[in-house]
């Protein structure tokens, strides 16, 4: 790609010292809510971007995994070192997920650093939504440095929740596969709550467009979690996180998580023979594996399952691949054994985690009973048609 064909990030234009980018941070005392991915295309840490061009950072926020996005899923994080304070956004309780006045007092705003990967149960894009609403109430801003959602903008899946399913996999109701930009949904957050428009800034990226993919934007890749390491990871995720929602190792701690998966008592042959011409997998082959997931479920256990292999990525509809993939292994739960993950999921103690990753209690009942999801799945695909009406006003890029 050539150079004038390059995205610029939010933080790029920040290095770049683009003027009308550093309007929103010059003179200003700032908190920065970062992670790991929070780099420039030069691979510089936003933190030494932004002081470079002469901001005042005061303060640090680590989101889920923490600042340097090493701890695993639904562990409390810790303040790192950093000669600065550091407020963990992520404890063990939902209040923790909130910045409180205490640490948003003295800054001139919160600055919002973070790679999404176009997910509604990623969590990244809550806790800035939770900052968007805490900053309001102290009558300060929140700064966005827009990136790239890695899906692209144009296509979206899965419905919105339904009354009674939000949590901190999904505080707004939106489509699982959302096609928005962490600004993006953020305008969509400020307009649902009523807030000024004040209340947001968003420094856009320059060169992008909905139909880039991650790749097209010649952005480096920096894994924003330790279980997303690749792009390929991101463009299966809004169907392999549904696995969380199951006793079905998502394949953590090998090197394809959520493309490789399974279960002691799984028969990957037998699963990818039944769905290999079947309508939802459209754009996948899927190749049986034997595995042994190093933590987490079935740890150091011998699991039959199958790798997910997306050959045409416009094609593949990753929320009804999965939630197919899903159907075919439940008919194979031995009697007796658990098949649906029952434990607190995200702060949440009365609601399945399935049920809280699909918006409602439909898809696990179906299951239990045996029916067919062929109509749940076109059903969905309606709840997605009407949310991407609904987002149509708070979109910033072609």
């Amino acid at each position: 790609m050539s150079p004038e064909r390059r995205v610029s990030s939010g933080l790029d234009r920040i290095a770049q010292a683009d003027p009308e980018a550093l309007a929103h941070v010059a003179g200003r005392r700032v908190g920065l809510l970062c992670h790991a991915a929070s780099v420039d295309r030069r691979l510089r840490p936003a933190r030494a971007v932004l002081e470079a061009a002469g901001v005042r950072v005061v303060s640090l926020f680590g989101p889920e995994h923490g600042l340097s996005a090493a701890a695993q899923d639904m562990i409390g994080v810790a303040s790192a070192q950093s000669g600065l304070p550091v407020h963990s956004l992520y404890g063990d309780t939902f209040e923790h997920l909130s910045p409180t006045p205490a640490q948003l007092a003295g800054l001139d705003a919160l600055v919002v650093d973070l790679q999404d990967v176009g997910s509604r149960y990623y969590t990244y894009v809550w806790t800035a939504a939770l900052g968007l609403v805490a900053c309001a109430r102290q009558g300060i801003p929140l700064v966005v440095l827009d990136r790239p959602n890695p899906l692209g903008g144009d296509r979206v899946e899965g419905a919105p929740q339904r009354p009674g399913y939000r949590s901190f996999v999904g505080l707004y109701d939106v489509s699982v596969r959302h096609g928005l930009t962490m600004g993006e949904l953020l305008r969509l957050v400020r307009a649902r709550e009523g807030l000024p428009d004040s209340s947001l800034e968003l420094v856009t990226m320059q060169g992008y467009t909905r139909a880039m993919g991650f790749a097209d934007t010649g952005l480096p890749w920096v894994l924003p979690s330790p279980n997303m390491p690749t792009l390929d990871t991101a463009l299966v995720y809004p169907g392999g996180c549904l696995l969380e929602g199951t006793t079905l190792s998502e394949g953590r701690g090998h090197t394809r998580p959520f493309e490789i998966w399974g279960a002691p008592w799984l028969d990957g042959e037998r699963l990818a023979s039944e769905l290999a011409d079947d309508e939802w997998l459209r754009g996948a082959r899927l190749r049986p594996l034997h595995f042994s997931p190093t933590f987490h479920k079935h740890a150091g256990q011998s699991c039959g399952g199958v790798q997910v292999h997306v050959l045409e990525a416009e094609a593949f509809q990753p929320y009804a691949a999965y939630l197919r993939m899903i159907e075919a292994a439940h008919r194979q739960c031995p009697r007796g054994t658990s098949f649906f993950r029952t434990e607190v999921y995200e702060y949440v103690v009365d609601r399945p985690a399935l049920d809280l990753l699909t918006g409602g209690s439909e898809v696990r009942t179906a299951l239990e009973a045996g029916t067919d999801l062929d109509a749940l799945l076109r059903a969905q695909q309606v709840g997605a048609e009407a949310f991407e009406s609904e987002r149509a006003p708070h979109l910033s890029y072609d």
